[in-house]
């Protein structure tokens, strides 16, 4: 038994230091030799090779580099930095994805809160404009099927692919992203009266836990394009003094742009999907029955359960 367990922990540790390896300190070491190559070569002599290998081997020939205690000293703090930059790293991308996100923008500073509104303004625009387009084929369409003639579908579906491009409901975020996760609430709402906010960490507690685990496994996605963004402000830090540091910082925003964009759309999916699949599951637990599929007022019998009363008056 005891075998065992130190078998399974000796293995359990090395999941662990390979996950930490893989998510702090690599991508941290990647941004320490990048900051030497800034102080190496500078702006003048950004792409020359020769020279930053002459700096590395002179660097290399320093005294304290020579020595056992030297290397070790050098080792560990190259391992603490790196750790210490992915650490900033989930900070900021905890801010980023909040930013990004835009939930509760209409508390943010007024400032700010004016540029989101105008912003979601402009969109409301687009977005209406795509809606109108696309309701008059949707419309087109219904009469020609109550005549019982075919209509090319084409246009229609390309005309939800504009409106679509914009946001899949009304937006009431700066962003794709944000309105994809808004969206959610926004349709069970309309559909079953649900409030997600209320129903969801009931829920949560019932899926099976293969469905929990891709669902963490899309919130995670979104976290790591996040992060990924983070980095693109850390090296777009460095471009003062090496100017290819701000070619690699545009090319991991696009890429933590399209990332973002997929995790979050992954993630809404997956959680509408476990709300439309599963609300029978947690009704049944808690002896609401329901006769049929999900019905309109579905959220308003859960409300029932799961709502508080109103704190009392004080006296």
């Amino acid at each position: 038994m005891t075998g065992l367990l130190g078998g399974f922990g000796g293995q359990l540790g090395k999941d662990l230091a390979a996950r930490w390896l893989g998510l702090l300190a690599l991508p941290g070491a990647l941004f320490l030799a990048a900051a030497a190559t800034a102080a190496a070569l500078g702006q003048a002599h950004a792409l020359d090779v020769p020279r930053l290998v002459r700096q590395v081997a002179a660097w290399a020939r320093d005294p304290a580099a020579g020595t056992v205690g030297g290397q070790i000293v050098l080792v560990v703090a190259v391992l603490v930095l790196s750790v210490g930059l992915g650490l900033i790293v989930r900070l900021l991308g905890a801010g980023l994805e909040r930013l990004v996100l835009a939930d509760g923008w209409a508390s943010w500073p007024r400032p700010a809160r004016a540029l989101v509104a105008r912003r979601i303004r402009a969109r409301r625009r687009r977005w209406d404009e795509a809606h109108r387009a696309y309701g008059a084929l949707w419309a087109e369409a219904a009469r020609a099927k109550a005549l019982q003639r075919e209509v090319d579908p084409r246009t229609r579906l390309a005309a939800l692919r504009v409106r679509d491009a914009v946001a899949a409901e009304r937006p009431d975020r700066p962003t794709w992203s944000g309105d994809r996760i808004h969206g959610v609430s926004v349709r069970l709402l309309r559909d079953h009266r649900l409030d997600i906010a209320l129903l969801w960490p009931h829920l949560w507690l019932v899926l099976p836990e293969q469905e929990r685990a891709e669902i963490t496994a899309a919130r995670t996605g979104m976290t790591r394009a996040s992060e990924l963004g983070a980095w693109a402000v850390l090296y777009l830090s460095l471009s003062s003094w090496w100017w290819p540091a701000a070619v690699i910082a545009v090319l991991l925003a696009i890429t933590a742009r399209t990332r973002t964009r997929t995790a979050t759309d992954g993630y809404a999916r997956l959680v509408e999907a476990a709300v439309r699949l599963h609300a029978r599951d947690l009704a049944g637990q808690v002896g609401i029955e329901f006769d049929g599929p999900l019905p309109a007022d579905a959220g308003d019998r859960f409300d029932e359960v799961f709502a508080s009363a109103p704190p009392l008056e004080p006296r």
